[in-house]
């Protein structure tokens, strides 16, 4: 996708952008065509067993680390111990996430960044070179098993739920324009805080951004507005299920119940709550100091709200379904019947083209809608999920020997680095060490799908940073750039990097250390 693209937005169904992200959806699942991952049982990745047992023990081929039998040698790459000079194996992740933060921030960059071409470049190359220090320095069996994980085992189910998310809620339209009062903007937001956790925060970022902008037109003071719809819609609504925000999807790819996460709704509740009321009060505030002609140019010009492509609300629900019950490593409720492997990304998938067949035409078009938000994504991540592995093997080997050991020190650790780095790696690194801690069973003690055990605690201070602290900065979570960006299209100067992070500063830290001191 050429710069342009970003600048002045593509047709609604361009068909460039789908053809794109349908040829990058086709070669991650070049693996699976032939035939490197085995079983499909377990979301965590295929068994291996088979490639395992061809590699030699007596080199430095992966094998299973002490103590660890063959039923749970396709948990992951990492179970079985440090590659050698990982040192050299975790240039690639951590160079990629450095040009995740930095180049969209320089000036000889940020443009070069905004084609998806060079950001799909980028990620592929550092890939590469993670999958050619597996071959060097690990085994040629190493690299394989790096991408039976890596793709299969978690990328594309990653990246299918976010597309299916994506389209659908693109064919759901809110239109209208109502009185701009602090009470309407503030119920604007609380509606997608309340929805965010079941048509993702991307979903119901885009869904309602543009109707409350709308709403909000004849007002000069509207930056505060858009930073708490951030906030709240982008980040913080999204904690209550794993559909919600990405990181907790990988925990459920992983093995955390799909259900586990509501039992965090105290903390969601009261941070929503506080952030609400401070939110009421500073609109007040700014309402005031709206001029009488702008305050009546804004009740003049009203238009109640119209719900547009109703029936993507139904197929919103047919995605959640599918993630709960279409489990291949557990049976369908009621039944001994195990979904086949990758039923659930088809099924999802499958909803994604019934919304783009059944919703009606204009819809997209009023929505602004494309595919380069996700195909931003999908690009990003297939670089990220390869160039991890090895980061992650060394925590999974080593994790017990940070240092970590307490809720608070995971929450806040996982937190900062979410706020500065995508909180969905982060999730997985700091998970990876936490379940590292966590050798059997017991009380307190969560067991995930594939066998393997985590303290509920360090899970819980884990996730709260990660989907809390990604609203620090821009770069936090996915949405945050996309909500600013659309913002900006609409008129409303929007604060740069370093502003933003005065508002989260001054407003989301002090909310954050009274979560720690209450529940952590």
């Amino acid at each position: 996708m050429s710069d342009s693209a970003h600048h002045h937005p593509p047709s609604p169904l361009r068909i460039p952008n789908l053809i794109g992200l349908i040829i990058l959806l086709g070669l991650v699942l070049a693996p699976l065509l032939v035939d490197i991952h085995g079983d499909h049982g377990h979301d965590h990745g295929p068994t291996a067993s088979a490639i395992e047992a061809a590699a030699d023990p007596t080199t430095n081929a992966v094998v299973p680390a002490t103590g660890e039998t063959d039923e749970h040698a396709h948990d992951d790459h990492a179970a079985h111990g440090v590659p050698p000079l990982w040192q050299l194996g975790t240039i690639p992740f951590v160079l990629l996430l450095l040009a995740i933060a930095v180049l969209p921030l320089l000036k000889s960059t940020m443009h070069w960044w905004e084609s998806n071409t060079h950001r799909l470049a980028v990620a592929l190359g550092l890939a590469f070179l993670t999958l050619l220090y597996y071959a060097i320095f690990d085994s040629p069996i190493g690299a394989l098993l790096a991408i039976e994980h890596a793709i299969p085992g978690e990328y594309i189910p990653f990246i299918m739920l976010l597309f299916s998310l994506y389209v659908i809620s693109g064919g759901i339209s809110i239109t209208g324009d109502l009185k701009a009062t602090p009470t309407v903007n503030a119920g604007f937001i609380l509606v997608g805080t309340l929805i965010a956790s079941f048509i993702g925060t991307t979903g119901a970022s885009m869904l309602l951004i543009r109707p409350l902008l709308e709403t909000n037109r004849e007002r000069k003071h509207r930056v505060h507005t858009v930073v708490f719809f951030i906030f709240l819609v982008s980040n913080i609504g999204g904690t209550l299920l794993p559909i919600g925000d990405p990181p907790l999807f990988l925990g459920y790819l992983k093995g955390v119940p799909f259900t586990w996460t509501l039992m965090l709704w105290k903390e969601w509740a009261l941070l929503g709550s506080i952030l609400l009321v401070v939110y009421w009060i500073w609109d007040r505030i700014m309402y005031a100091r709206e001029t009488p002609l702008d305050l009546g140019k804004d009740d003049r010009e009203r238009r109640p709200l119209r719900l547009g492509g109703v029936v993507n609300l139904v197929l919103l629900a047919g995605v959640v379904f599918a993630v709960a019950l279409l489990d291949p490593s557990k049976p369908l409720p009621g039944t001994e019947w195990h979904a086949f492997p990758f039923m659930r990304e088809l099924v999802m998938l499958g909803l994604a083209g019934l919304s783009l067949i059944l919703t009606p035409r204009g819809i997209r078009e009023a929505n602004r809608f494309n595919y380069h938000a996700i195909a931003e994504v999908a690009a990003l991540f297939v670089g990220i999920f390869i160039t991890m592995q090895v980061p992650l093997a060394v925590l999974k080997a080593n994790g017990a020997d940070l240092g970590l050991e307490t809720p608070g020190q995971f929450y806040w650790l996982t937190g900062i680095l979410s706020s500065f780095l995508d909180n969905a790696p982060t999730y997985l690194v700091f998970f990876q060490t936490a379940e590292s801690l966590t050798t059997t069973g017991g009380e307190g003690i969560l067991t995930l799908a594939g066998g393997e055990f985590i303290r509920q605690d360090l899970l819980v201070g884990i996730s709260l940073g990660a989907v809390f602290m990604g609203a620090n900065t821009y770069i936090g979570n996915g949405p945050n750039f996309m909500v600013k960006s659309i913002a900006e299209q609409e008129g409303v100067r929007m604060p740069s990097f370093f502003g933003y992070m005065f508002y989260s500063g001054f407003v989301l830290v002090p909310c954050f250390i009274l979560i720690h001191l209450l529940f952590l």
